[in-house]
């Protein structure tokens, strides 16, 4: 089928958009009952958003459905590594007090930052009340999911001051440095400058923090393995490959199967087995838990293994700058 160019694409969508109602009230009194917000607030809220078709577009076609040879180029550059350095050179201090208080890296939190909104540069340009009332009510397919950060929106504005219809961010509706959705903001931002706010869009300490919170919250185990390249046949590998983000099958079930590992774990670590698009075919990788604590963030293995090679390049940069160049007329390694 052809596809149509982003302006007829939006051409498609805005009747249907612009014809579809908002929720009802016995919709929204549920959803302010479930989300425990005043009603009144809930409804002043959608009385103030607007409907965005270019979200709905947008919806369609994430980067997420791209090949990973063409997704990996697009996060793991060398501009982008070379910013991932001079971001952690800046905030050494923060970075590593979020360290050593979450036990989380500080690559990790780094490559996040870097992926998410290179590094605070690119927050974001839509109206973020505007796109929550689009996918909660005019998206069937995640209408759930977005209502409820919707409502959870209404309330994080009011705790932490924010100007609710002034908010920029994704189109899906994530915000600031580290683009948390309005409930991951209420629960996991923390105030890591000590000014009394959880601010993740201007502090970059607050934003390092809540991050580093984020992934101890969920499991991070502090010097565990996270994806590791695996020898495998196609067919043997494309019948143990699963959908679940979640580490599901023993190692020894993959060894038995053929698979090897450089430095394979104990039998019953529980891993998972992914398959990644290159120009040439596809390439195989054991997945640990930790790489499971990075899809909590986003639940793409391209997203995963973008953060996680990122991460990588960025500490490795950050190490070579951080040794000092052998001093002129010395052989290294004698006096």
């Amino acid at each position: 089928m052809r596809r149509l160019a982003p302006a007829l694409l939006l051409a498609v969508w805005l009747p249907a958009a612009g014809a579809a109602a908002g929720p009802d009230a016995q919709a929204l009194a549920r959803l302010a009952e479930r989300q425990a917000v005043p009603l009144a607030e809930l409804e002043a809220a959608v009385g103030s958003a607007r409907l965005n078709p270019e979200v709905l577009a947008l919806m369609r076609r994430p980067w997420e459905a791209k090949p990973w040879y063409q997704y990996r180029p697009l996060f793991v550059t060398a501009q982008r590594i070379q910013a991932g350095v001079r971001f952690w050179q800046e905030n050494s201090e923060l970075l590593t007090r979020a360290e050593q208080t979450y036990r989380v890296p500080a690559a990790l939190i780094t490559a996040i930052l870097g992926v998410e909104t290179a590094y605070g540069k690119q927050m974001g340009r839509h109206d973020v009340l505007g796109s929550l009332y689009t996918l909660g009510f005019h998206y069937p397919e995640r209408a759930d999911f977005f209502a409820k950060e919707f409502a959870q929106l209404v309330l994080l504005a009011r705790e932490e001051q924010l100007p609710l219809t002034a908010l920029k961010g994704s189109y899906a509706g994530a915000m600031g440095m580290g683009q948390f959705m309005p409930s991951s903001y209420r629960h996991y931002a923390v105030d890591f400058d000590g000014d009394g706010r959880r601010d993740l869009f201007a502090s970059r300490a607050d934003a390092i923090g809540s991050v580093a919170n984020y992934f101890a919250e969920h499991g991070w185990r502090w010097r565990d393995p996270v994806v590791e390249p695996a020898e495998a046949s196609a067919p043997v590998a494309e019948a143990l490959i699963g959908q679940a983000p979640e580490p599901g099958l023993r190692w020894q079930t993959l060894s038995e199967a053929g698979l090897r590992l450089a430095t394979p774990p104990a039998d019953d670590t529980l891993v998972r087995l992914l398959a990644l698009e290159e120009v040439d075919g596809p390439r195989y990788w054991v997945a640990r838990h930790n790489f499971y604590v990075i899809n909590r963030y986003n639940r793409s293995p391209l997203y995963g293994m973008a953060v996680h090679q990122l991460s990588q390049a960025i500490q490795d940069a950050y190490a070579a700058q951080q040794t000092p160049p052998p001093q002129p007329g010395l052989v290294p390694g004698r006096l």
